[in-house]
Parts: C-alpha cells; structure tokens; sequence
C-alpha cells in the first residue's frame, strides 16, 4: 500500500490525498484512510489514548481524491 500523504495539517484539520481502492471509513476488512489517519496522529504525537479524527468528507472506496478530516469537535 501507498504511504499516506498528508498534504496538511495544523492543530484542527489533516487533509490527506487517498488513493483508489481504500475505503475512507467503516471497512471491515482491513485498514481505512480514517484509521492510517489516526494511526498518523497517534504516531507522530505519541498519544498513548484514541485519537479524535472527524470525517468531514469523504469519497467511495475506488475513487481517489483529497479527503479532509477535523483534529478538535
């Protein structure tokens, strides 16, 4: 699988560039860019909890596109 590319973030959003073929969210069968997306923050931040990752858009599964996700409620 491709690493994920982070086009942005700052303290309240994380814009990602998702390629084809990964779900945004709620697959059950295997990773979804929500789940690399909180993956990402938990690594880079060493956040010992779950991570808070908003969906604010999101595509199908085989369309590839950039997809913005909220940092804070």
């Amino acid at each position: 699988m491709t690493p994920l590319q982070v086009l942005f973030e700052d303290n309240h959003l994380l814009v990602i560039n998702k390629p084809s073929g990964l779900a945004t969210m709620g697959s059950e069968s295997g990773p979804t860019l929500h789940s690399l997306g909180c993956s990402h923050l938990k690594k880079k931040y060493h956040k010992p909890g779950n991570v808070y990752l908003g969906v604010v858009s999101r595509l199908d599964a085989m369309t590839s596109g950039v997809i913005v996700f909220a940092r804070t409620s």
